[in-house]
């Protein structure tokens, strides 16, 4: 462990749960969509586009519904936004939630989330007994950001900055886990040591030899 590492800081989606663009490659090859299309759709114009209004809760998701469709068809395919959002929620990693838990015994955790206001909890899912499961795993953070709860979502600056507030702890002190590496740069410029998520084993991997943690 080459730094006092005070903070692991964590992204919800894709890294305690699997990933959402899994669901979308699958809804894609089903419809005979191009890959990553969706993805696509939510990179343009990612401050203003209907993802980006949806994250800051400035739409709901009736409202996403149609701007999402529009902004797919202009793309040359009609998906409607309501398709999206069912595809959102993930399932739990029981291992990575187990890396959770050794963090949370050696030093403080937060959880930043680019999440909607859909579902029930956090999680954005419908079915009950997952979205409990979901917020258990959220109940062991000492602090959690929600992007459609305070109106700002990464990669704005500001939202790493207030979880570091609230933790009482300085960025270069911690570590930030996240799968889009959009949303690690603003973390790393303000120091903090991150790793950018692409498998449940890569995951394990570096963040036991970014800690030293016995156990992850």
């Amino acid at each position: 462990m080459s730094r006092d590492i005070q903070a692991v800081i964590w992204d919800f989606g894709g890294v305690l749960t699997s990933s959402p663009f899994e669901a979308f490659t699958r809804y894609e090859a089903e419809r005979g969509l191009p890959k990553d299309f969706i993805r696509s759709v939510n990179a343009r114009n990612g401050d203003s586009n209907a993802w980006a209004k949806l994250e800051r809760s400035d739409v709901n998701g009736d409202a996403f519904d149609a701007l999402f469709r529009t902004e797919a068809q202009a793309l040359g395919h009609d998906i409607p936004g309501k398709d999206v959002l069912a595809l959102l929620s993930g399932s739990l990693r029981p291992a990575v939630i187990n890396a959770l838990k050794v963090c949370k015994s050696n030093v403080k955790v937060g959880c930043i989330t680019n999440n909607a206001p859909i579902g029930k909890g956090a999680s954005m899912s419908s079915d009950e007994s997952k979205a409990a499961k979901a917020g258990a795993v959220l109940a062991l953070f000492d602090h959690v950001i929600e992007s459609s709860k305070l109106g700002i979502r990464k990669p704005d600056p500001r939202i790493y900055a207030l979880m570091c507030e609230a933790l009482d702890v300085e960025p270069s002190n911690c570590i930030y886990l996240d799968d889009l590496g959009i949303n690690l740069k603003p973390a790393r410029a303000m120091g903090m040591t991150t790793i950018k998520v692409t498998s449940e084993d890569q995951l394990l991997e570096e963040l036991r030899a970014a800690t030293g943690f016995e156990g992850i």
